[in-house]
Order: C-alpha cells, then sequence, then structure tokens
C-alpha cells in the first residue's frame, strides 16, 4: 500500500447523512472477477445523468473539487452493506482520506486495510471545515498523519486523535498482512516454544 505521511489536495464536501455503501458503489459494479472499472461505479447515480453525460451538479464534477483528495463527509458514512468495492473506488479516484464525525465500523476497518485515512472530528470541528472547504477558492488542505493535524487554506491547524496501530500502518503503507509479518520472528519463536511444549502436535 501507499503510505500516508503528509498529503495535500483538494478537499470536497459531502455532508449528507447517511451515505451507504450502495450508493458509493452501486450493485452492478460488483460483478467483476477484479477491481478493475471501479473507479466508474463511484458514486455513479450522482456522479452522471441518465444519458451517461456528467453531472454537473454532482460535487466531484465541479471545478475546484475535481481530482479532490479527501472527502469531507456526514455522519455514519459508509453504512449498508459490507462491499470492500466502495473502498477499492475511492482509492482508483484518488481519494486519500475521509473526514467525518462518524463512519461505519466495517467500512472503517475496510479503509483502514486498504490504506485510506479515516479522521473523526468533533461536530464543531467538522462544522468549520465543511464551511471552509465548501468555497472552491479555499478547499486546498493538507493532511499531516505524523503530526496528527488538519492545514487549512487560512493557516488553521486542527488536530485529530486516531489509533496507534492503524496510524502505525498507515505511516509504513502496511495492510494487516504486512503488519503481522513485522512480528514474523516473534511468531517463529513462539512457534517453537509452543512445539517444545507440546511434541505431539508435530
Amino acid at each position: 500500500m501507499q503510505p500516508f505521511v503528509t498529503v495535500s489536495g483538494r478537499a470536497a464536501p459531502m455532508l449528507g447523512s447517511n451515505i451507504d455503501t450502495d450508493v458509493i458503489m452501486p450493485k452492478q459494479f460488483l460483478k467483476g472477477i477484479d477491481r478493475n472499472g471501479l473507479d466508474r461505479g463511484l458514486f455513479f447515480d450522482l456522479r452522471f445523468l441518465e444519458s451517461g453525460a456528467p453531472n454537473p451538479d454532482f460535487v466531484l464534477n465541479r471545478e475546484g473539487w475535481q481530482d479532490a483528495a479527501f472527502l469531507v463527509v456526514g455522519p455514519n458514512f459508509g453504512c449498508g452493506s459490507s462491499r470492500e468495492h466502495a473502498v477499492w473506488g475511492l482509492k482508483q479516484v484518488g481519494i486519500r482520506a475521509l473526514i467525518g464525525t462518524s463512519f461505519a465500523g466495517i467500512f472503517y476497518d475496510n479503509c483502514q486495510r486498504n490504506g485510506v485515512l479515516l479522521i473523526q472530528l468533533g461536530e464543531d470541528d467538522l462544522q468549520r471545515l465543511g464551511e471552509m472547504v465548501g468555497d472552491a477558492q479555499r478547499s486546498q488542505i493538507s493532511v499531516d498523519l505524523q503530526q496528527q493535524r488538519i492545514g487549512l487554506a487560512d493557516g488553521t491547524q486542527i488536530a485529530f486523535d486516531i489509533d496507534p496501530l492503524r496510524k502505525d500502518a498507515l505511516l509504513q503503507g502496511l495492510d494487516a498482512i504486512g503488519s503481522t509479518l513485522q512480528r514474523a520472528e516473534q511468531i517463529r519463536q513462539f512457534e517453537q516454544r509452543h512445539l517444545q511444549a507440546n511434541p505431539w502436535l508435530a
């Protein structure tokens, strides 16, 4: 996975409540045998008109928020089914982090496994951030994971908390397997001690 240390880019506001995984990645894009084309499926029913043309009213199609690296989202983002395709699609369009007040549990874990940073803020901080990035001229932000700070266009800094294990994995670009392999020697030593204490297992 790509490490996340400090990332700068546009932040797009999507502050509606309970945006579920069927909205993020509609079911017709779950039929493939690989991950190809999920960038096309991301927010498909919002991004495109029935004609197939881009919807000019959708935030990621509008000037100032195209090619956004961050989404500032409403509460309970990622609820619904557990489809990991939603996270794969976000990654394929270049979303590096989601910033909100709360996220669905399985979606949160899927983001962690795939290197997408989720930042949880209090209501006041999120409202301030949402108001600022709602202006395309002020939508540029920077996220410093090491220092756990979001830098806004006006120079304001917003601090955030994150679980230390999740932080370390993201900084190093490690998925669950990579994190486990960091302890490979300890695992081998345990196996040896366990077999010595229980030789019948061999």
